[in-house]
């Protein structure tokens, strides 16, 4: 491996890293009165300034419009990496343990690897000729029903059913979501380069958020956001984990491909588990356990696929 593809493989390390810890730091904004709408809607305010405020500062041209095909692009990925994304997950964690939430998450790309490789069967074109070239085979199969079996287990984990399912079938629903992301994010990246895409992305995040938020503006009260935990955390999300991690992600998506890339989104959990039972004293019940270890195994082994 070369060092520059080094490089971008601690890159994505770094960003999953923190992205890892976002679950539980979510998860404390929850516990402090926000709701998830209003938490997505501040981190990406803060994000959506902060890129403007660097490309001030960096003296970038930036164009707003690249016409009606690339910005109902710009749009789907806005929605799939931005709002519906977020709002699944972030609502997911009101509903269940962040650990629960990071595991289900990371079966991304289970379902990015699958994605693509119907994708580039099914169509033609720049999108397709981006993606990385995946073959279906045993590891693939076989990875798959193991990490389905899995999810299913911690879905349906008899000791906290009526608790926690609805959370994590929004889970899921955002590994979704994140798996259309990175069908198309790497080559918008490529060709507008990492901080415009970023901010594209960020515009249309807050643009389809919005007509959620009217319900929950009282999350956005100043007693709640002076709050020492919230503030601090709201910043952390918005300029780290949103601002700086988006533009490296989307330049290692660039670098490294779309499924190796997201590949490395199944180390979200453990970073995630750690930071979990450290601060939020969250334990994880066995059969839950069980169905977290199937998840990852069944990732790791469906991504273990040979490039045709």
């Amino acid at each position: 491996m070369s060092e520059r593809r080094l490089r971008y493989h601690l890159l994505a390390l770094a960003v999953v890293a923190v992205w890892g810890v976002t679950f539980v730091s979510t998860k404390v904004l929850i516990g402090a009165g926000m709701h998830p709408v209003a938490i997505f809607f501040v981190r990406f305010t803060l994000a959506y300034a902060g890129i403007w405020l660097y490309i001030a500062l960096t003296h970038q041209t930036s164009k707003l419009w690249f016409g009606w095909k690339e910005e109902l692009v710009f749009l789907l990925l806005g929605i799939s990496g931005g709002s519906f994304y977020f709002l699944t997950e972030n609502t997911a964690l009101a509903h269940t343990q962040a650990c629960n939430v990071a595991f289900l998450v990371c079966s991304a790309p289970l379902f990015t690897a699958i994605f693509t490789l119907i994708f580039k069967r099914l169509s033609k074109g720049r999108f397709a000729n981006g993606l990385e070239n995946i073959r279906l085979g045993a590891p693939l199969v076989c990875g798959t029903l193991l990490a389905l079996a899995g999810m299913a287990v911690v879905v349906f984990d008899g000791t906290k059913l009526q608790l926690s399912a609805t959370g994590d079938l929004l889970a899921i629903g955002a590994a979704l979501c994140w798996a259309v992301y990175s069908l198309f994010m790497g080559e918008m990246t490529r060709e507008y380069g990492p901080v415009t895409a970023t901010r594209k992305v960020f515009f249309y995040g807050l643009l389809t958020i919005l007509p959620f938020l009217g319900s929950y503006s009282d999350s956005l009260s100043p007693t709640i956001l002076t709050q020492t935990p919230v503030w601090t955390n709201l910043l952390f999300l918005g300029l780290i984990a949103s601002l700086v991690c988006f533009i490296l992600w989307n330049l290692v998506m660039d670098k490294l491909g779309n499924v190796t890339s997201t590949n490395y989104v199944y180390l979200n959990p453990v970073f995630t588990l750690i930071t979990a039972m450290a601060l939020l004293g969250e334990r994880l019940t066995l059969p839950s356990a069980l169905g977290c270890a199937a998840i990852l195994i069944g990732v790791i082994w469906a991504n273990n696929y040979k490039k045709s």
